[in-house]
């Protein structure tokens, strides 16, 4: 990735990151893809809320790669002393009989980026039905959960999902991630939170501002880290 004055544009994205989770044996078990790149607003150096980058992060399913959640990430303007933050929203895609999958929002928050913080999915109060009969927690689609896939928004998701620690922007760092025994049954379903984690730690970067360089490990186009 360049940053002169000559690539202007260039130096206005950031795109083409990948994370790439193996297990021991070297197979590949999930992956986090950036699908939309981090772009500056026009007339600013910022990724803003109402563009955001976003990541789809997939695991392997009969021969192929299948969406499991998408992240989007942008950088919000602090207030005085507060300072700036990552926001970041998580969709899990829901398989549904169309076999497109519906987003449902499961966490959406704001970690500080001078200092980092934690990622977190913690579904205990959520309720699966609102006062007036319609999702407590409505997907992106058209909200009819009765295609085969059950009542609860969040499929299989219960209780407390996952916990991971973010490092400040520019700094190097390997995601600490927790998760909740109830939803690792397999390699596979702990890779998918890892590579979740390793999108929002680098999303801090993604997010730097454009008048900022990047680290020197994400200078080029591909950032494959977690093996």
């Amino acid at each position: 990735m360049s940053f002169g004055s000559d690539r202007e544009r260039a130096g206005k994205e950031r795109k083409g990151w990948s994370v790439t989770v193996h297990d021991l044996s070297g197979s590949p078990v999930a992956l986090a893809s950036m699908v939309t790149p981090f772009v500056a607003s026009p007339g600013s150096d910022r990724v803003s809320r109402s563009n955001p980058g976003a990541w789809l992060v997939l695991r392997p399913g009969d021969g192929t790669w299948k969406p499991w959640g998408r992240l989007e990430c942008w950088r919000e303007r602090g207030a005085g002393a507060a300072g700036d933050s990552l926001g970041y929203r998580f969709e899990l895609l829901i398989p549904d009989p169309t076999g497109m999958g519906v987003g449902v929002s499961v966490a959406e928050s704001n970690v500080p980026s001078s200092r980092g913080g934690r990622f977190v999915i913690d579904l205990t109060a959520a309720q699966p039905f609102g006062r007036s009969g319609s999702p407590g927690c409505s997907p992106r689609g058209s909200g009819d959960f009765s295609g085969g896939y059950g009542l609860w928004p969040f499929g299989s998701y219960r209780g407390f999902v996952m916990s991971a620690a973010v490092q400040g922007e520019g700094r190097c760092s390997r995601p600490t991630v927790e998760v909740g025994v109830p939803h690792v049954g397999c390699a596979e379903d702990a890779a998918a939170f890892v590579a979740l984690a390793a999108a929002v730690d680098l999303s801090m970067d993604a997010c730097r501002l454009f008048s900022h360089r990047l680290r020197r490990e994400l200078s080029g186009t591909r950032s494959d880290l977690l093996r």
